[in-house]
């Protein structure tokens, strides 16, 4: 758990496929930059496309995912240089936020009632594992 402005806090890094099934989950205290886990995220997978919000938009990661023979599809930072992005495939993104919606329908990943990370996360894989699972 970390401090940040409003508290105690913690957050959530998710990778997920194109149709917005978690893939790979990383739990970081609240204060974390978003840029830092991307790496960690990407390890062992092979994308077409690599869809991330500004948090996301780094030369370093745009290099990396380019050194994949992926597509980057992160819109450029105010503070960064302009840098080309297709719009059509970045709406696709709406994927991952479904998928942190559904997961935050458990009451217990919203409010955080876990007090240690370890049983936060199992949480987390359980509700994961019940989003693979078909109705």
């Amino acid at each position: 758990m970390g401090r940040s402005r409003g508290g105690l806090s913690t957050k959530i890094h998710m990778a997920s496929d194109a149709h917005g099934r978690p893939l790979r989950l990383i739990l970081t205290a609240g204060q974390v930059n978003d840029i830092t886990q991307a790496p960690a995220l990407l390890q062992g997978f092979e994308p077409t496309h690599v869809l991330a919000d500004k948090g996301y938009d780094s030369r370093a990661l745009v290099a990396q995912i380019e050194a994949m023979d992926a597509t980057a599809v992160i819109p450029p930072r105010t503070c960064q240089q302009a840098r080309a992005f297709n719009k059509q495939i970045y709406r696709a993104r709406n994927a991952i936020e479904r998928c942190f919606g559904g997961l935050k329908q458990w009451r217990r990943i919203a409010t955080r009632y876990d007090r240690k990370d370890r049983h936060f996360m199992a949480f987390l894989c359980i509700a994961a594992f019940l989003i693979w699972t078909p109705a």
